[in-house]
């Protein structure tokens, strides 16, 4: 007769159950590394073939330069693509290929205030990005991205431009990765 009261053991006080648990749990792991030819745990679906990207400096085109601009879409863009995938950033000749220019560093006023006066300024940037995909040219795609930002007027824009510009190339930066390697 089994006692009702009584945790049914197996394991040092381990009970069937978690022990169950356990090896499912791990056996689930084990199967997501063992498949994971084309995704990551970024959400990146990349060709299970591809295995670099080149990367190319995005050329400032903007009627107003910002001189540090190009080298920071440059390295943020190699960092996210070294951190999220498994691709090896090149120079030249990858499988993936993403290149670009900015075309766009605009500051304008946005909002007037209940006088009339400009109350908020905007800083947006845009940029032009070529994507190549030579494992698969359906997936390939020419397209600008644009963010922007907008700061107090009463504050000059020398003060605000590189906190504004670095919040500015992240989202750039999340734009372009999602639509080259995670499809959004």
């Amino acid at each position: 007769m089994v006692d009702m009261h009584k945790p049914d053991m197996s394991i040092k006080g381990i009970s069937r159950r978690r022990v169950a648990a356990f090896v499912v749990a791990v056996l689930t792991m084990v199967a997501m590394v063992a498949c994971s030819g084309g995704y990551s745990f970024t959400g990146a679906s990349i060709p299970p073939n591809a295995k670099t990207l080149s990367l190319k400096a995005f050329p400032n085109y903007a009627a107003s330069v910002n001189p540090k601009l190009s080298q920071q879409m440059y390295e943020k863009l190699r960092t996210m693509y070294e951190s999220q995938t498994s691709l090896s950033v090149t120079n030249n000749d990858g499988d993936l290929q993403v290149s670009g220019e900015i075309t766009g560093y605009v500051t304008a006023a946005s909002a007037l205030s209940a006088n009339d006066n400009v109350a908020t300024n905007r800083l947006t940037i845009t940029i032009k990005v070529k994507f190549v995909n030579l494992l698969d040219p359906d997936a390939d795609f020419e397209q600008s991205f644009s963010r922007y930002k907008e700061y107090d007027a009463s504050r000059d824009f020398s003060s605000v431009e590189d906190a504004l510009v670095d919040q500015l190339v992240e989202e750039l930066v999340d734009d372009i990765f999602n639509k080259t390697v995670v499809n959004w």
